[in-house]
């Protein structure tokens, strides 16, 4: 099994028309996932890669079933294209785009909460269940079909992980990027629900980074709910503070966000922490 996305899921491409779109469109129907549809405003009745171009999500959805949706928009109109696959009642939305404004994703949020759609993102790299879907920009070839969870803020260091455990011989149940802006849809403690419930996941990876307190209460809630053995990395260790660091939410506020801080949380519930990407698979056991 897998969460979230399987050889099953359906998605829908928002702005399949432009370059990054049309990219990586290619790269996931090459994977295998079952792209049904494309959306552009103004392009519908257009085909791209053998794939179907409507002008709205709602329309996409009515004639394809759709129930995924990855948005390859530029930030000052991604809001707006979570909030139209919000309306088409989306079950799954996954937003690639960087850089959306703050104020726009509380807008999101707000809408989120009101709804029955779940959102990974903004600003991630999307999902990857090995050997049977992609969803966004995680390469396909780093991963393999195994019992190993692994959730990320980042884009990059979740693929350094996800190959090294390849690499030595350890699947993945499904890989998911969350996203590290301030404001997003998917939280640590969402995938972790999820990987609990999932029976074929045995283990969990967990990746943070500096700023915020969301490795905190991840760490609370594997202390109170997980059977599942977690590992985890924290990025940023040797980041100066008050210095934001490649992500909107890899801010360090005095002792607060700091790695040292999250690292002793998640020792202090038995969470062994790597000190390098490379080094979780040894953990792992």
């Amino acid at each position: 099994m897998a969460i979230m996305i399987d050889k099953d899921t359906r998605v829908i491409v928002q702005g399949i028309t432009g370059r990054q779109g049309k990219f990586h469109t290619e790269q996931m129907i090459n994977y295998g996932t079952n792209v049904v549809a494309g959306m552009t405003p103004g392009k519908g009745g257009e085909w791209v890669l053998g794939v179907s171009v409507f002008d709205t999500v709602a329309r996409a959805k009515e004639a394809t079933d759709a129930n995924c949706s990855v948005i390859f928009v530029p930030p000052v109109f991604a809001a707006d294209a979570i909030l139209e696959a919000i309306d088409a009642e989306i079950e799954l939305i996954v937003c690639i785009s960087e850089g959306i404004p703050i104020s726009d994703m509380m807008t999101v949020r707000a809408r989120l909460d009101q709804s029955d759609a779940r959102l990974v993102g903004p600003n991630c790299p999307g999902l990857l269940t090995p050997g049977q879907a992609k969803v966004g920009i995680m390469p396909g070839f780093i991963g393999m079909p195994g019992p190993v969870g692994v959730v990320s803020r980042s884009g990059t260091l979740t693929y350094e992980a996800v190959f090294a455990l390849t690499q030595r011989g350890i699947g993945q149940s499904t890989c998911v990027g969350i996203g590290g802006d301030p404001v997003n849809g998917t939280s640590f403690i969402d995938a972790l629900q999820m990987f609990e419930a999932d029976p074929m996941t045995e283990k969990v990876v967990l990746i943070g980074e500096i700023g915020g307190t969301d490795e905190q209460k991840a760490a609370d809630f594997i202390q109170k709910h997980m059977t599942k053995p977690v590992v985890a990395f924290v990025a940023g260790q040797r980041a100066p503070e008050g210095k934001t660091m490649g992500h909107a939410g890899a801010l360090v506020e005095g002792n607060v966000g700091t790695a040292a801080e999250k690292i002793e949380k998640f020792e202090s519930v038995g969470v062994k922490v790597a000190s390098y990407p490379e080094e979780i698979p040894d953990l792992l056991g």
